[in-house]
């Protein structure tokens, strides 16, 4: 970029900060695909002004009510509701995702410009999920908010706010990572229930999300690389520290492979 244009084109740090702070689930959305369109057409620069806050809460609507995991009400998922409640929980982790992307965006200077470009990628593409979800939703009876929720997945950016490599490794690759394992096994007990959307859906998400999991593995690599690091190592060196040393299988070992695993990693994880 010439320096005629840094000087008139706002930061992108700035806007990203912008919107995070939006809380109605419109705006979010409108804001967040406007925000990854303006980088994508060159009106944003890497100007800094001032460095990120410590800790950010990223905006949100005041429905859902944010409960601890475990008083989250139990439901079967051969009813209704309990079919709801689950889109629901998708719905809420997909608009945590879109704040979890831009809080990368805002947060982590100094970065290769692709990495920008990567995350606004995935904050729009987490915009767009969101919004076929709550149509989902919306055909279900409900609306996002209507059920109560937990704060797990925005917790997590709190926690690894002060340092990207940690961010990589322990959201992209173990939390989101998580979705890549379960999503089959929810998609065949809608196909059951006979909710042929709703698998339609998630076959995007699912097929989205190995992306974002990839872009997370990347990103981790190039981290660990830039500081002389064996990344195998230290991804399980974070995975005892942050989580107790344990994840839950089984894992979607096809999907993981796609999204940045080693062979060597997954080894590990399945305890070969």
């Amino acid at each position: 970029m010439n320096e005629s244009v840094e000087k008139s084109d706002p930061s992108l740090f700035t806007e990203a900060r912008r919107c995070l702070d939006v809380s109605e689930l419109e705006d979010k959305i409108h804001f967040t695909q406007r925000l990854a369109a303006l980088w994508r057409e060159g009106g944003l620069t890497l100007r800094e002004e001032g460095p990120p806050q410590v800790a950010v809460t990223a905006g949100h609507p005041p429905n859902p009510q944010l409960v601890s995991v475990r008083d989250l009400p139990k439901r079967s998922f051969h009813t209704p509701i309990g079919r709801a409640a689950l889109f629901h929980s998708i719905a809420h982790i997909e608009f945590n995702a879109i704040n979890l992307a831009l809080d990368a965006v805002y947060r982590f200077r100094g970065m290769p410009e692709k990495f920008y470009s990567d995350w606004l990628q995935v904050a729009d593409e987490e915009a767009y999920h969101f919004g076929l979800i709550q149509t989902h939703l919306q055909h279900l009876g409900y609306e996002y908010g209507d059920f109560t929720a937990h704060n797990g997945l925005w917790e997590s950016a709190q926690q690894t706010a002060f340092d990207v490599m940690v961010r990589m490794a322990l959201v992209p690759r173990v939390l989101e990572a998580r979705g890549l394992d379960v999503a089959p096994g929810i998609m065949d007990r809608l196909a059951r229930a006979g909710d042929n959307k709703a698998v339609e859906i998630l076959k995007i998400i699912q097929r989205d999300e190995v992306g974002h999991v990839e872009i997370g593995s990347h990103w981790f690599h190039h981290c660990c690389a830039e500081r002389g690091l064996d990344s195998e190592a230290t991804f399980f060196s974070l995975i005892n520290q942050y989580m107790k040393g344990v994840l839950k299988g089984p894992f979607n070992i096809e999907a993981r492979i796609k999204a940045g695993f080693s062979a060597s990693e997954l080894n590990k994880l399945q305890g070969v």
